[in-house]
């Protein structure tokens, strides 16, 4: 009996559509604490329990919730919200156009449309904290996430991207936070001070730069110190060509 169950199971996965098989089902992820990286202070930053997505919003979707939503799609989207390369890819407002996208990471969409979303399906932006917290567990089996990081930051842009979960998963279960693309977090321009406040125009800005990696709690993770920096780079209503995101929701 138990093999014909597994039988029926087995072929009921096949007739589903991919998307179904797909869901964006979102993870418990353990209260703790942990070393802020690229961060001065040397106090560990602690976390709440939260529900994370277990891999980075799709195409297929974004676009449920751009039909739902029409106000968020290409054509109609306020400038404000979004610069003129939103969804550029798409070949209309609710058509993607090439079937290669359905899986890939969503990406092009500004931070304002990515909250939005995340408020659609009853979430949020996960925090800094939040998102360093998993991008800092490794995995069960497999290259060492430094090495990970900084082979993926030294490859050209790829196009299309890979589908989600294309790679194992980290130690909690949470695919693609790093190698895929990059994610907008909740506060997300609170990462570093920039302009003046940090002397950029001066001569020594150098000195400044080093002084603060020398005080960061692991000087020589040279990979968050770029995904602090890129994070700081950004404005709201940017969007970029591998800058996607996924929700968090608070466990209680």
């Amino acid at each position: 009996m138990k093999h014909y169950q597994s039988a029926f199971i087995a072929a009921l996965l096949i007739m589903l559509p991919w998307s179904l098989v797909f869901a964006s089902d979102r993870i418990l992820i353990p209260a703790g604490e942990f070393q802020m990286p690229a961060v001065l202070n040397k106090k560990k930053t602690e976390v709440k329990a939260f529900y994370l997505d277990r891999h980075p919003v799709t195409n297929r979707e974004f676009l449920e919730f751009v039909k739902s939503n029409p106000e968020w799609s290409k054509a109609r989207i306020k400038r404000i919200f979004a610069d003129k390369k939103y969804l550029q890819y798409w070949s209309e407002d609710f058509t993607l156009g090439d079937a290669r996208y359905a899986d890939m990471p969503v990406v092009e969409v500004s931070w304002y449309a990515a909250r939005s979303y995340c408020f659609w399906k009853k979430g949020r932006l996960p925090t800094i904290a939040e998102w360093e917290y998993v991008a800092s567990i490794p995995f069960r089996r497999g290259p060492a996430l430094q090495t990970l990081i900084l082979e993926w930051y030294g490859k050209s842009s790829e196009w299309p991207l890979p589908a989600v979960m294309s790679r194992m998963a980290n130690s909690y279960g949470v695919h693609d936070m790093h190698g895929l693309i990059w994610e907008w977090v909740e506060d997300f321009n609170s990462s570093l001070v920039t302009g003046e406040s940090r002397a950029d125009t001066a001569l020594d800005k150098n000195l400044f730069c080093g002084a603060g990696a020398a005080g960061a709690a692991d000087p020589s993770d040279y990979a968050a110190f770029m995904r602090y920096a890129f994070r700081s780079s950004l404005k709201a209503a940017y969007t970029v060509q591998n800058l996607g995101f996924r929700c968090a929701q608070d466990k209680d």
